[in-house]
């Protein structure tokens, strides 16, 4: 392999505009260490070319057989799909990742693709308080447009004022901590994942629980407030242990909205766990478009999608574009893929309307009409 094609690879997984995701265990990975040897040709190990390539090439070939299985699927069909879904991971700009839309940009996009809601996350800050303003100039789209507060020490981590203030800028949903979970950093060892584009302070790790596994009294009260405005709780990048942990204090407390976001990305979830969180917890299982579509930060076979959604079954189920980084496929585009895939490997259309408008809409109070 070339040596400029391993360190295009390089740079595309490890480089400021770097996937918002850690690579899921079993996958191959690039780490940071490279970056020396791969500046040197001839210090390129046989390992390291053999490492890289295998990263490539899985993403080459699920991307390829991905595009193989959707190519016959109409696109009228896709079109009446689209109207009235709701995407609720959209990571448009500003912000000090790179991104290719703005907040604005990505609002649009949904209106002329015919979609009614839209939720903008961002790791390090909420846009809550400019959402006001985005209705005064895009009301007229008829899109609904949300955002929350995601629980990393750049934007107050597990503070009551910090979480309670965002509720009352109209936060809709609090994320535990993504970059900053003790579970993300853990894992992201010898990795470089949520990368800026400028040099943070280096995070404190957080986790929800105390050292005998006990939901800790910050988060408690954080979640009394998330109950209190009806608002809704992701479990962010916390491990499948603490999410157990902390869904079971939030329903003795009153939250009455949980998601999960990518449970098989980075979480260390089972199918097992899948079924049962979705089950005990009357929890939505959203699966993120970014990891099966034509996307640069595929890692799953196209097929596995059937098999995440139906861990959790369909009435628990929702899909998100996790989309709005450079060089990857619009939020719009991703979640047309994503339309086009779920019917490639079987799911009906009411099947795929209910993932992509009905058990979104509901999360965000949108009213459903069919």
């Amino acid at each position: 392999m070339p040596i400029e094609l391993l360190q295009h690879f390089q740079h595309s997984l490890d480089g400021p505009n770097s996937h918002d995701f850690l690579i899921p265990p079993g996958e191959t990975q690039i780490s940071k260490r490279c970056e020396a040897e791969l500046s040197t040709p001839s210090s390129v190990t046989t390992s390291m070319q053999d490492e890289l390539k295998g990263a490539l090439m899985g993403n080459q070939e699920n991307r390829a057989a991905m595009r193989a299985l959707i190519a016959d699927i109409d696109e009228e069909r896709v079109d009446a799909l689209m109207q009235g879904a709701v995407d609720l991971h959209v990571h448009s700009g500003p912000s000090i990742m790179a991104r290719q839309v703005d907040h604005f940009e990505a609002t649009e996009q949904a209106a002329a693709a015919g979609m009614k809601g839209i939720l903008f996350k961002d790791h390090h800050y909420s846009v809550s308080p400019i959402i006001p303003i985005m209705e005064r100039t895009l009301g007229h789209l008829n899109v609904a447009m949300f955002s929350g507060l995601v629980l990393n020490n750049s934007s107050g981590g597990f503070d009551p004022y910090v979480v309670d203030s965002a509720l009352k800028h109209g936060a809709k949903i609090i994320w535990m901590p993504t970059a900053h979970s003790a579970n993300h950093i853990r894992s992201n060892f010898r990795k470089s994942r949520l990368a800026a584009n400028v040099q943070l302070k280096s995070p404190k790790m957080l986790t929800v629980v105390d050292d005998q596994g006990g939901i800790i009294d910050p988060v408690k009260e954080i979640l009394d407030s998330i109950a209190e405005f009806n608002a809704i709780l992701s479990s962010g990048h916390l491990h499948v242990w603490e999410i157990w942990k902390l869904f079971e204090e939030a329903k003795k407390r009153g939250v009455g909205k949980l998601i999960v976001n990518h449970p098989m990305y980075g979480l260390h979830f089972t199918y097992e766990d899948i079924g049962e969180i979705a089950e005990r917890f009357d929890a939505l299982i959203e699966q993120s478009a970014c990891l099966y579509v034509d996307s640069r930060f595929n890692v799953f076979e196209p097929e596995l999608l059937g098999e995440h959604i139906r861990a959790a079954g369909v009435q628990h189920s929702s899909i998100g574009s996790d989309l709005g980084q450079v060089d990857n496929p619009t939020p719009v585009e991703g979640m047309r893929q994503a339309i086009k895939l779920c019917l490639a490997i079987g799911f009906t259309d009411t099947e795929v309307r209910t993932m992509v408008r009905d058990n979104p809409s509901r999360l965000v109070d949108i009213p459903v009409t069919q």
